[in-house]
């Protein structure tokens, strides 16, 4: 199981009038986690466009569990799900550093497209490659 962690502080301009971290913060956190993965595992934005691919997001979805407030700090938890099709799905969580109560959950899929912006039916050989350095095929 591939997985990474990143802390949050939750800012000021991150909340609403009710001091409840606004939804759309939400992508910003967990796109964070996006990339502390890709910096731990060798899969970054960089890497993916140097080999000649885009991976934009297809679906993007959170569960709300516990509200979040300005001053607090979270971690998310990123785990990477492995699929034999040629995409990108990642599981996220999110809990309170304070009390380790469960703020959200939620998942990404992103999928690979060539420079000329047309989707690929299946995996760049960068990604084959990265996923048998991985142990995942």
């Amino acid at each position: 199981m591939l997985s990474a962690s990143c802390e949050i502080n939750i800012r000021f301009s991150e909340v609403d009038s009710m001091n409840i971290v606004w939804h759309g913060s939400y992508a910003l956190y967990f796109e964070d986690a996006r990339e502390a993965f890709g910096r731990k595992y060798g899969l970054k934005y960089l890497d993916i466009f140097e080999n000649g691919c885009y991976a934009p997001l297809v679906k993007l979805e959170f569960n709300f569990k516990n509200p979040l407030t300005y001053g607090k700090k979270a971690l998310v938890n990123i785990t990477f799900r492995n699929t034999e099709s040629a995409k990108i799905v990642f599981d996220y969580e999110i809990v309170d550093t304070d009390d380790r109560s469960l703020i959200a959950t939620g998942y990404s899929i992103q999928v690979f497209l060539d420079k000329d912006y047309r989707l690929l039916w299946v995996n760049p050989p960068f990604y084959e490659a990265w996923k048998r350095k991985h142990g995942l095929i």
